[in-house]
């Protein structure tokens, strides 16, 4: 049972703001999604190991989200605290060639203060709708590049709420995936190495890239991203094309007929749409083509 009253008091002396019973339909950018018992915004790592070491002795769930970008929040609410790693913990600094930030950064804000310090390297990332800790945790890529490309190291809370660093060959870095991933362990702050270079040729560099998810990818809708993981061997966007499924709906869930990799809410989509979709998705491509589609996002229920 959540002590609301006893949790407000340790956030209090943290100068963590809490919001008891919050829609998390205002935190995820699939803008859906029931309430969580309470939100907290985090504001340190020091903050954060003793609220995950408070929720762990009174057995207490909880779940951890950045800007949103890669959760299906069910219609039903999460029955536990949800740790917001947003704008309250999202310090950048840069230091020669080394760009260091917390958790809570946004991965395009850090494209751009690296684009203003001529550091090359993250052009191809600019976009990506995440946290630059979100982004370590599924090993987040576009267009040739991925985080694995330029993290050397990283901070983070273990299983037994102490602070800890680790460096990028031990991170088990993979396609969408991470050593985070596997385990209880979260991440505070990640720390990228790139390179010298001209500030405006990085610049048109990141409007190029922009300029292509503009024009291929539903940014006009609310979704979670890419809605499935690359099959080994071919993409999830093209055998969804090759079945003819492009612009199914269920309810408010769509699949792109922009980009079939998306599935998008028209406006009205539930957390029972969007999965009844993808499952329908799923079993077709299967059916037709023998390949098995896994949802990317991760579902929060």
């Amino acid at each position: 049972m959540i002590n609301i009253d006893e949790l407000t008091e340790l956030c209090g002396e943290l100068g963590c703001r809490i919001t008891p019973e919050c829609s998390l339909s205002e935190y995820v950018t699939f803008r859906f999604g029931g309430p969580c018992r309470a939100l907290i915004s985090i504001n340190s790592a020091g903050s954060a190991a003793s609220i995950i070491k408070y929720l762990n002795a009174h057995s207490i769930r909880y779940g951890i989200i950045g800007r949103g970008s890669n959760i299906i929040a069910s219609d039903e609410g999460f029955d536990g605290v949800i740790l917001l790693f947003g704008s309250d913990f999202a310090l950048i600094e840069i230091e020669g060639d080394t760009i260091k930030c917390q958790a809570g950064a946004l991965l395009a804000s850090a494209c751009v203060h690296a684009q203003q310090s001529g550091l090359t390297g993250m052009e191809n990332l600019f976009g990506i709708p995440g946290t630059v800790g979100g982004a370590l945790f599924m090993n987040a890529g576009a267009y040739g590049s991925e985080m694995k490309d330029i993290v050397v190291s990283a901070e983070y809370i273990d299983e037994n709420c102490e602070i800890k660093k680790i460096d990028a060959a031990d991170m088990r870095l993979s396609y969408r995936h991470s050593i985070f991933a596997d385990s209880k362990c979260v991440v505070t702050s990640v720390t990228m190495k790139l390179k010298k270079g001209d500030p405006d040729a990085i610049k048109a560099a990141m409007t190029e890239c922009m300029s292509k998810r503009s024009s291929k990818q539903p940014l006009e809708y609310p979704s979670a991203g890419s809605t499935f993981k690359r099959p080994e061997g071919s993409y999830a966007s093209l055998l969804i094309d090759q079945c003819g499924l492009k612009g199914l709906t269920c309810g408010g869930a769509m699949v792109s007929e922009k980009h079939s990799g998306f599935v998008i809410n028209k406006g009205y989509a539930t957390c029972s749409d969007v999965l009844e979709l993808c499952g329908k998705v799923q079993r077709i491509v299967k059916e037709k083509t023998g390949y098995v589609l896994e949802l990317e996002p991760v579902i929060l229920r």
